[in-house]
């Protein structure tokens, strides 16, 4: 008997040894795992140290190589006091040339700029931009003028149209902007046209527009629309940045390095943009993809300089949202809702 209980006991003895073997064997992979989690854990927390370093590596020389260039513009603004007018336009190309640099390094920096940067940084931009005008129209003012028709003599005076009539209104000659600028200013119910000679690489201004439909066929340095209402405006590729300001119920068109939409109410807006874009104080703006095309377009995108390959049209940066859920200020316009065929707008 005593025979036949230790053969039993041998049995269940090696009958365990296997089921230890297999919990010994996972306890292994447990704490295997676990290490290998803790060391991926400590690289990751050493890569984020790293990029961090980066980040603050690179924004260190953006805020220094940033106010280096400010100032030496600034200094370049106080010598053109006292300067012989013969010498002012070259200095003013000199400007010209390290404002858009500066622009440039702006929108060069976006991707590792916190957003209180990046829009401290656009702001001095344009607080420059301002400051340049201004000095420029000291020292080298230009006189306005304006396309009148002359009355013929004799001629009877034109009978008053009937106030339901859509021809009734009469709208405001053109007025031509200072000659370091161009564009349109008030101006009601007209289609108005700017083309590749005249715009090219210069800074386009577009305010007080009312009831408007605006063509810019070319590739200027900058478009600044302000106090716009009703209208249509439609732009070639802008080399940097496009500024809107305190525009109600327009459509838009255009690509460009930078968009920054202010004060604006019930807009669509037809985007290419190689940067993020930003709203800040506006509602009801949507936004589709740029698709309006003209003779010659692709020759001025490649004076632009912009990646076609590259449109950020629904990457939009809202400084009024600073949630992490979707800003309640603008959205994607429905496919169905986009204009796809830009010649009935611009029928006249």
């Amino acid at each position: 008997m005593a025979l036949v209980g230790e053969s039993e006991n041998r049995e269940s003895l090696t009958e365990e040894i296997p089921e230890y073997d297999r919990r010994k064997e996972k306890m292994v992979e447990i704490l295997q795992r676990r290490d290998q989690e803790r060391q991926q854990g400590v690289e990751r927390r050493k890569m984020a140290k790293d990029v961090i370093a980066v980040k603050e590596e690179k924004s260190n020389f953006f805020n220094t190589a940033f106010s280096e260039e400010r100032v030496a513009i600034e200094a370049l603004l106080e010598s053109c006091e006292g300067t012989d007018r013969s010498a002012l336009n070259a200095r003013f190309e000199e400007i010209l040339q390290k404002m858009q640099r500066l622009q440039k390094f702006v929108n060069d920096s976006m991707m590792f700029l916190s957003a209180y940067e990046l829009r401290q940084a656009q702001d001095a931009v344009q607080r420059l931009q301002g400051m340049v005008s201004e000095k420029r129209e000291e020292c080298l003012p230009k006189k306005k003028f304006a396309f009148k028709s002359r009355k013929k003599e004799g001629a009877a005076p034109k009978q008053t149209k009937s106030v339901d009539s859509p021809s009734d209104k009469k709208p405001s000659d053109p007025v031509a902007i200072e000659e370091n600028l161009c564009g349109f200013s008030d101006v009601d119910s007209q289609m108005l046209v700017r083309r590749a000679d005249e715009i090219t690489g210069k800074d386009v201004l577009l305010t007080r527009l009312t009831n408007c439909v605006v063509q810019l066929l070319g590739s200027p340095n900058t478009l600044h629309v302000k106090n716009v209402t009703n209208s249509k405006v439609l732009c070639g590729p802008v080399s940097t940045s496009v500024f809107i300001d305190q525009s109600v119920s327009c459509t838009f068109a255009f690509a460009c390095q930078q968009l920054r939409t202010h004060n604006t109410k019930d807009a669509n807006i037809y985007l290419h943009v190689t940067s993020r874009a930003i709203v800040e104080d506006c509602t009801g703006v949507s936004f589709a993809p740029f698709n309006w095309k003209y003779e010659g377009i692709e020759k001025d995108f490649e004076l632009a300089g912009l990646d076609r390959t590259k449109n950020n049209w629904n990457v939009i940066d809202d400084f009024n949202w600073l949630a992490s859920d979707h800003s309640p200020n603008w959205s994607i316009l429905a496919e169905e809702s986009r204009i796809t065929d830009w010649d009935k707008i611009l029928a006249p």
